[in-house]
């Protein structure tokens, strides 16, 4: 039976938890201390977090309070692009090792494929990022390496120099976005794909087909999502700050949505937003 701690296995077979807890827009300080300790108590054994999202030291200081032993956690950060250079990936991933009061990451990605700073270049740019980051997964400080917000024509990019392909693209998953060719070119290549923000935002419980779904299996609206995510083969990244809900999004194990119902979801469309453009993206 699928469980909180039931994993994926990725491409260099470092097992990852099929649920994570995401901690964008999470503010630093006591609200993210106190929602990752709740996670934590909850059962979630894999945290996301960047090193935009600021918070990277309470992510650390509730890990360090929470007991739980290091080995026991799946733990995810991203190289920001203001530090798309060897140098700057090499400086910044440090910081972040520092903040999260570890030694190592579990995964480390490229937060964003093409920043507004290095439009003219990002492809080079991605390059030296990414020796960096082979480099530090060659030394055992990142036991996986990926990106995030990819899409195929980065991806094909990156190929170029690369020795060593993504095992992850985390990228935009939710009702009303499906992401396909990305979702597809990913797989093709051999990478596990993290669905963040996969309750999209406040607007999926105004969703009319998401209140009846939620009806009929006497679940919650994100309840309902989160599983469809789980039955695509995705990841999902769910985020709250309140204990209740953090602990509501673990109960997904004991229903399935049938075939007719996912389809119903995966028509939907725009529903929730559609996933940025990272190659007109403003930052």
């Amino acid at each position: 039976m699928t469980t909180l701690t039931t994993t994926y296995t990725l491409a260099n077979g470092v097992q990852i938890p099929v649920l994570g807890f995401g901690t964008w827009q999470t503010p630093d300080g006591d609200t993210a201390i106190k929602s990752v300790k709740a996670a934590l108590e909850a059962g979630y054994r894999h945290i996301d977090t960047a090193q935009a999202y600021q918070n990277e030291a309470s992510v650390g200081t509730a890990i360090q309070e929470s007991g739980v032993a290091r080995q026991d956690l799946f733990l995810t950060t991203k190289i920001w692009n203001a530090n798309h250079s060897y140098d700057l990936t090499m400086q910044s991933f440090e910081e972040s090792l520092q903040k999260l009061q570890t030694d190592y990451v579990d995964l480390l990605l490229i937060h964003w494929p093409n920043p507004i700073d290095f439009r003219d270049n990002w492809e080079a740019a991605n390059a030296e990022t990414w020796r960096a980051m082979e480099e530090l997964y060659n030394a055992g400080k990142a036991k996986a390496i990926g990106v995030s917000n990819f899409r195929a024509h980065h991806l094909e990019a990156l190929k170029k120099t690369a020795k060593m392909q993504p095992m992850v693209n985390q990228i935009f998953l939710a009702p009303g976005e499906l992401e396909a060719e990305t979702v597809q070119y990913s797989r093709d290549n051999g990478m596990l794909l993290e669905a963040y923000s996969p309750l999209g935002t406040g607007k999926i419980f105004d969703v009319p087909e998401m209140k009846t779904l939620a009806a009929k299996y006497q679940r919650s609206i994100p309840q309902i999502a989160l599983r469809w995510s789980l039955q695509h083969g995705f990841l999902p990244l769910p985020k709250s700050v309140h204990a209740n809900y953090i602990q509501e999004n673990t109960q997904l194990f004991d229903f399935e949505l049938t075939p007719e119902d996912m389809q119903t979801i995966d028509q939907l469309d725009g529903v929730v937003g559609k996933a940025k453009d990272p190659d007109t993206a403003t930052f």
